[in-house]
């Protein structure tokens, strides 16, 4: 398995070189107490808890994978010894409000120890991290007695939570729900129905889980309209706070995956389990896309983890493993083969993940300080602040999760192939890393539904296209900002261009559309892939800017990682933009060729 080392100055140079987060928190309503020298602190502990306790229970969790037998799963050896010792960090509750027992410091903050801890071992990130959307929800939704019982035991990590949302019949069509509440006399109710895919659904880590259930009151409207949302403890809770009886939901089964083997993906029944009401009845979709966008974030971390992941165990790989003599002539004269490294198209592969971890990472960041804004909404009870930040948090969501889970994929594979056979062995760890990578490209909803997501409803629904039309002009102002620069020239200049197309796809697919519907479906991944390209570029640049200036300046200490950016930023630009061009040409293509072949003629044989 690649041995991981946390990638501290590349998220140093993202926090206080390209996006300024000291200046950030400081002027962050409650986040005075994220000091420079705090958040270093915390970074140097998470980077060594990730690399001394989570990676080395990676591939040996993977091997053994989690046991399920009459309903308790257990999980793999070390894991429940490495979750006690995220508790005893507090790590659980690091950007949660001091009143429920957190440390109070921005949400951003927990993203980052997100990447470090995924790319270590993503499937025990999964347990605590899956219970942030239960946190979140009851923080947001809950009554003061629901939070009052809740939130600390959470916070400190002595309980995990789920979110039960999919049932055999429906996944991403949550209008299909059926699992039932009955209302009983003392104002709680009782769950009848069956959820699927519900990771961390049962395990042994913690005391308690809660999990957030989407169910159906008797009269309840038809559709979307008509869901609600439940708090249901594994264990039942008694008035002083201790665990009582427990309660009937209960996990069926564990399912048998392709990857992320040492994380319990569960099928949970509710068998007449005592639930409670949170939010409004009849408003639990609404309760729960509440934090939709932070959850899609966190899937998009995952596509960075892997890239990072993949590119650590492929990189002294390529350094190490000889074959052939490179086309220019003999590198090491001394051996009997030159290294991979110095062949052009493993170098291809490299600085494809490596523009694809890096790249994917700063786009992380920019969104985790826009997070960082929306919590405060939460945090003080201003729904206005949080509205706006949110929404404007929303455009970006979609191409973070779509885009970079795909990509994150491409770079767990191009791992394998710079191992050759040797990458499809389990021995190496890397066919491990391409297993692992394929949910995210799937779960927290799929990438065409974060395309339709991105297309129909953020650009052409909700803004008309102004989304595209604001984030363009962050650019314009940024190439404004640089076009004296010969250096920064030929960026000023791609994405000067990339920014105009951008929005004239985007008017000219309202204008197609209007006469042609099916073109918003057509055209949606295409659209979507493009955005994230341009996007990356956008950020790579960002990233070229700050290492010119260095480089110029002269007298830094670190000129081959500044140089190292400038050519990793080159490569982005003149290897992997282009692509954005096809996606260009594909999206308006009528869409007669893909709609015109009657259902029943897809066939095989």
């Amino acid at each position: 398995m690649p041995a991981y080392k946390a990638p501290l100055r590349d998220v140093r140079f993202l926090m206080n070189e390209v996006f300024d987060y000291p200046t950030h928190y400081a002027n962050l309503p409650g986040g005075e107490d994220a000091t420079p020298d705090l958040i270093d602190a915390i970074l140097d502990e998470c980077a060594k808890y990730c690399e001394e306790v989570l990676a080395p229970i990676n591939q040996s969790g993977d091997q053994e994978g989690c046991h399920f037998e009459d309903g308790v799963v257990t999980t793999p050896k070390g894991f429940k010894e490495a979750y006690d010792q995220y508790v005893a960090g507090g790590w659980q509750g690091l950007n949660y409000p001091t009143e429920f027992g957190g440390q109070g410091l921005p949400m951003s903050l927990a993203l980052l120890k997100a990447e470090m801890m995924g790319t270590a071992n993503w499937s025990f990130t999964m347990y605590p991290g899956l219970s942030l959307g239960c946190m979140n929800t009851i923080m947001l939704h809950g009554t003061e007695e629901q939070k009052a019982v809740y939130m600390p035991p959470l916070v400190e990590g002595r309980w995990l939570g789920t979110m039960c949302l999919t049932e055999p019949q429906c996944g991403t069509d949550l209008g299909q729900v059926k699992t039932k509440a009955e209302a009983q006399a003392d104002g709680s109710y009782k769950l009848y129905g069956t959820k699927i895919f519900i990771s961390a659904g049962e395990h042994d880590l913690s005391e308690n889980i809660v999990h957030i259930v989407l169910a159906r009151l008797p009269d309840a409207p038809a559709g979307t309209r008509g869901i609600s949302l439940f708090i249901v403890p594994k264990f039942n809770v008694n008035a002083d706070g201790s665990l009582g009886e427990r309660n009937p939901v209960k996990a069926g089964s564990i399912e048998h995956k392709m990857g992320i083997h040492a994380n319990a993906t569960c099928v949970l029944n509710f068998d007449g389990a005592s639930a409670y009401l949170i939010g409004p009845a009849n408003k639990g979709l609404e309760c729960m896309f509440t934090f939709m966008n932070t959850a899609r974030i966190g899937t998009a971390v995952q596509g960075v983890a892997h890239a990072e992941q993949s590119f650590q165990g492929a990189l002294p790989y390529a350094k190490e493993r000889r074959s052939m003599r490179a086309l220019s002539g003999k590198k090491e004269p001394n051996q009997p083969a030159d290294a991979l490294i110095h062949h052009g198209d493993v170098r291809r592969m490299l600085l494809t993940q490596k523009a694809i971890a890096e790249g994917g990472r700063a786009m992380i960041y920019f969104a985790a300080q826009l997070a960082d804004n929306m919590a405060v909404g939460i945090t003080n009870g201003d729904k206005e602040t949080y509205d706006f930040w949110d929404d404007k948090l929303g455009f970006y969501t979609p191409i973070l999760k779509g885009v970079l889970t795909e990509l994150g994929l491409e770079a767990a594979n191009l791992g394998m192939q710079v191992f050759g056979g040797h990458g499809y062995i389990q021995e190496h760890g890397m066919e491990q890393v391409a297993r692992d990578a394929r949910i995210a490209t799937l779960y927290e909803g799929t990438t065409g539904i974060q395309a339709l997501d991105l297309l129909g409803r953020k650009v052409l629904l909700s803004s008309k296209g102004k989304a595209v039309r604001d984030f363009t002009a962050d650019i314009a102002k940024f190439c404004r900002d640089h076009v004296g620069n010969k250096e920064m020239r030929p960026y000023v200049w791609e994405l000067t261009k990339i920014a105009t197309q951008w929005n004239y796809l985007t008017v000219r697919i309202m204008l197609q559309a209007r006469k042609d519907r099916d073109l918003v479906g057509t055209a949606a991944n295409d659209f979507l892939m493009y955005s994230g390209y341009a996007m990356l570029a956008y950020f790579w640049a960002k990233m070229a800017a700050v290492a010119f200036e260095k480089l110029e300046k002269g007298g830094n200490e670190e000129p081959a990682f500044y140089r190292a950016k400038v050519q990793t930023a080159e490569f982005y630009f003149e290897r992997l933009l282009p692509r954005a061009k096809g996606h260009a040409d594909s999206m308006l293509k009528p869409t007669k060729s893909v709609m015109q072949m009657d259902a029943e003629h897809f066939n095989f044989g």
